[in-house]
């Protein structure tokens, strides 16, 4: 069986879209989502799963998960293979290997692509492990996903996923600030988003504003705008020892200055 831990915006499509696709998937979060195949009782869950893919918050989720609280390790006694979904430092992931038992798979598969890419299946996967485990995971991935970059070894995937998402985080960052001048100014955002899509400033927030569910939203630590801080300090946590952290730092602050828009 294949279980989904932690059903929130993300969690809940992938788990939506396996079970579309024919497999025998449950979910897991600690709050009640209204659904008969999302547990909160974890003896509901942990003793079925064999698959796990976990899209909890952070690494304290992850670790309450996999060892505290919940501690799959010692709960889940069928569980042979993990997905780390969520964006976390890739320092924290590559110690997983040594912290979880030697006969599960581990699979690094961080995703982008927003709730919308996740209701439409539409995702797209950054991979990191071996090789053969990577090609037997690639038809479960495409019931949710239309990409998959094998990025190398274990720890890869979260990688290159906290850069892209170093990217991401500046792109919020300059196009709501691009915006907010475009109002003060007296420039129809409409327009000016028509044109962004088509010159030099096209970028992944400007080109899904209509759609990307967060696109508006100001800054809270629950939020998703909140969990791009997050990410930009993952990154950070994994930078090069002599790296220049300036930039993404500012990034970070003008993040969390972002208000609400209409």
């Amino acid at each position: 069986m294949i279980g989904v831990a932690g059903c929130g915006r993300m969690g809940a499509p992938m788990l939506a879209a396996l079970r579309d696709g024919g497999t025998d998937a449950i979910g897991f979060d600690v709050f009640d989502k209204g659904a008969a195949h999302i547990h909160t009782n974890l003896m509901q869950f942990a003793p079925h799963v064999e698959t796990l893919f976990s899209v909890v918050r952070d690494a304290d989720e992850t670790d309450t998960l996999l060892f505290g609280d919940q501690n799959l390790m010692q709960t889940a006694p069928k569980l042979t293979r993990i997905f780390i979904c969520s964006t976390l430092s890739p320092r924290y992931v590559r110690d997983l290997r040594a912290r979880v038992p030697g006969h599960i798979t581990l699979i690094d598969a961080p995703m982008s692509g927003a709730q919308i890419a996740a209701q439409n299946r539409a995702l797209t996967f950054m991979l990191g492990g071996v090789q053969a485990d990577i090609d037997d995971a690639i038809p479960l991935l495409a019931l949710m996903g239309q990409h998959f970059h094998h990025m190398g070894t274990f720890g890869m995937g979260m990688q290159a996923k906290v850069l892209n998402n170093l990217l991401a985080a500046s792109h919020t960052a300059m196009t709501r600030l691009v915006l907010d001048w475009a109002d003060a100014t007296g420039l129809d955002q409409d327009r000016l988003l028509a044109l962004i899509a088509t010159s030099s400033g096209q970028n992944w927030l400007a080109s899904g504003y209509d759609s990307i569910e967060f696109a508006r939203d100001g800054y809270a630590n629950d939020n998703s705008i909140g969990i791009l801080v997050k990410d930009v300090a993952a990154a950070l946590d994994a930078a090069p020892p002599d790296a220049d952290q300036t930039l993404p730092k500012v990034v970070q602050s003008a993040i969390r200055a972002l208000t609400p828009r209409h």
